[in-house]
């Protein structure tokens, strides 16, 4: 697999991926679809524009026409083209399912028609649900609790199905809460980090008491990485950090790293059937030969150090993008 087509690859974890399969195999291309959404950003694939093995293409994973032409020409499709935040979900759930789920539904039916060697679906954590204790394997059931990963949810058993039913060579990864360099600033981590660079409320929901397992988006690329060339068709595979923290922790961790006083912590309204915890079982992905290299500490301070370090990238999105102002400020306002 030499060529590989990255639907979603101008967004947080698609262009980290990109970057990293670029910088590991010298003999592989990189094709990118994106529609260039609020979240999709051309900054974020600046360093690779002049690299001749890296192609880029606007389009959106729903449209035939251009899946088509793509997936015709390479060996490889991996889908990380979705709609993905859980409060804008709340708020457009139509949205979600046209892209999570329609979307993967035209790119499985161009691999089909084409025989692409491999389709891998970039799934998400939030598809179990929520669990008190212990951790979820890849054989538990699907309990979503939000438009989004019900939406995910939707998309990965259409993904299987068109294994079972059709022989298209379907894997799946699950992988638990990114972050890192270029994460759109609406999610948590890069919100309060930038909202604290700049004196900024830090809303957190409810007690702040809610766990996530934080996996560095690097550690991430590598699992997706290593069940595109070892996964089995059909097969499932969880790729967590390993490292569960609650949203509390996090705050309270970037305030320290910046200097900042916890009285930027502003408590809010609990956003509906928001989960408690997550909790990933990593002994498939591990059995494989994978495991998380980065230290979440250390890859935290990194972090916090890139989103001081390029000001510009994020600033031109918080302070020039009328789709995160409208959003941000519309559904903050309402949690109290």
């Amino acid at each position: 697999m030499k060529k590989i087509l990255v639907t979603g690859g101008a967004g947080f974890i698609g262009s980290n991926f990109c970057r990293y399969m670029l910088k590991k195999y010298q003999d592989y291309s990189i094709v990118v679809l994106d529609a260039l959404t609020y979240a999709g950003n051309m900054d974020n694939l600046k360093d690779m524009a002049d690299n001749p093995r890296f192609m880029f293409f606007q389009g959106d994973i729903r449209d035939k026409t251009i899946v088509e032409n793509l997936v015709r020409n390479v060996d490889a499709v991996v889908n990380f083209a979705a709609e993905t935040h859980v409060d804008r979900s709340i708020e457009d759930p139509g949205g979600f399912v046209l892209t999570d789920v329609y979307g993967v539904f035209t790119l499985l039916e161009a691999c089909r028609k084409f025989g692409t060697e491999k389709f891998l679906h970039v799934s998400t954590d939030e598809v179990y649900g929520s669990i008190e204790e212990g951790s979820f394997a890849e054989g538990d059931t699907l309990e979503p609790n939000s438009p989004y990963s019900a939406s995910k949810a939707g998309g990965e058993l259409l993904a299987r199905s068109y294994y079972v039913t059709y022989n298209v060579p379907v894997v799946i990864t699950r992988g638990s809460n990114n972050f890192g360099p270029y994460q759109y600033p609406e999610k948590l981590i890069p919100f309060f980090i930038t909202n604290a660079m700049e004196d900024k409320p830090l809303p957190v929901y409810g007690d702040g008491g809610q766990v996530r397992d934080w996996i560095y988006v690097i550690d991430h690329c590598s699992g997706i990485d290593m069940v595109l060339h070892k996964g089995e068709p059909g097969r499932i595979v969880n790729v967590g950090g390993g490292n569960e923290h609650t949203n509390l922790e996090i705050t309270k961790s970037i305030l320290a790293l910046l200097g900042k006083p916890e009285s930027l912590i502003r408590y809010v309204t609990d956003r509906p059937g928001h989960d408690r915890r997550y909790s990933l079982s990593c002994k498939l992905a591990e059995s494989m030969g994978w495991s998380p290299e980065y230290n979440f500490e250390r890859a935290l301070e990194d972090t916090v150090r890139w989103y001081k370090d390029n000001e510009a990238w994020w600033k031109k999105i918080k302070e020039h993008q009328a789709d995160y102002r409208e959003f941000t400020q519309k559904w903050y306002s309402n949690r109290g």
